[in-house]
């Protein structure tokens, strides 16, 4: 059975990236550049990395979101976050990371083909770490502030 189901998946990768009007950069995984792999996805480094050693976690099938990856998919990349981490480790010595995923346009993907940021952090790489998301996302002053004042109350789940 488990046969089946993975001569279905490849069919359905191979087919899926023949229907895209243009090619997809995460589709055909250069070899040399895939540190890790697994049955559904592979691990590279970012072209563009935000850090030294920000890795790419990226499914073979060609699907948008993570919402649309199987719980299948979605297991293997995990397993290769941790792998990533695992050699993060051993060769860059990062003191801490960031795990990210822009699902959707208006989330700020990019490539339009579902990838996982693990990105190391570094002492100094970042002159606030905690408020990295905010700046990233341009979130006001006053939201920050609010955020760390203690006498802040939620009522029906709005501050």
């Amino acid at each position: 059975m488990s046969i089946i189901i993975r001569d279905l998946y490849l069919l359905n990768k191979r087919t899926h990236t023949f229907h895209m009007s243009t090619p997809c950069i995460f589709c055909s995984p250069s070899p040399d550049k895939t540190l890790f792999s697994n049955t559904y996805a592979y691990c590279r480094f970012d072209d563009y990395p935000v850090t030294p050693g920000h890795l790419l976690i990226i499914p073979y099938r060609h699907i948008i979101s993570f919402f649309d990856a199987t719980n299948a998919e979605q297991a293997a990349m995990m397993d290769l976050v941790r792998s990533g981490k695992k050699y993060l480790d051993g060769n860059y010595h990062p003191r801490g990371y960031n795990i990210a995923i822009n699902d959707g346009e208006v989330a700020g993907q990019t490539v339009m083909h579902l990838h996982i940021h693990l990105i190391p952090r570094y002492p100094g790489d970042m002159e606030d770490p905690k408020s990295w998301i905010h700046s990233v996302l341009h979130v006001s002053e006053k939201m920050l502030n609010e955020k760390e004042s203690p006498e802040k109350t939620v009522v029906s789940g709005k501050m």
